[in-house]
């Protein structure tokens, strides 16, 4: 049974484990896509979705928060700079988890994780999804052709 067991620790030692995602994070942050095992990814996006969120406000003290974790200066200038106006709209579900298959050596299950405003295939199909068109009953077609029978057959009648 998995009681109170919240988060995944990936195997390491708290210290280990703070470092890696940490790292992982940064390099997320800069490259906007990295490939690593599922269980990492999960892990990542639960670390980074809060860090995320509280780059929306840039203050002084938004940002000591936020390289407390990253521990990157560069990270913390690009997520304020470039991720934080791009999703600045969206309430939440900063990443995206892509699975990818398996990987050669141990058979790891492999992800993709990306930041969901940066994939550029999926907003280049965005612009299709957003054409909204009424959608209508089968009832309603159904009766238009009986309403069109008797005005053609009145001027027959005649």
């Amino acid at each position: 049974m998995r009681h109170n067991k919240a988060i995944n620790h990936l195997g390491r030692k708290s210290g280990h484990r703070k470092a890696l995602l940490s790292n992982m994070a940064a390099s997320l942050i800069l490259n906007k896509r990295i490939t690593t095992t599922v269980a990492k990814a999960k892990a990542l996006k639960s670390f980074l979705e809060p860090l995320v969120t509280k780059s929306k406000d840039d203050s002084t003290h938004s940002r000591r928060v936020v390289f407390s974790y990253l521990k990157s200066k560069e990270a913390v200038s690009e997520l304020f700079r470039t991720v934080a106006p791009k999703i600045a709209d969206r309430p939440g579900g900063y990443l995206r988890v892509l699975h990818t298959g398996f990987r050669q050596g141990d058979a790891a299950e492999m992800a993709l994780i990306e930041f969901v405003d940066f994939n550029e295939a999926a907003l280049a199909s965005a612009p299709k999804a957003a054409k909204k068109t009424t959608r209508r009953s089968r009832a309603k077609k159904a009766e238009a052709p009986v309403e069109a029978a008797p005005a053609a057959e009145a001027p027959a009648a005649e």
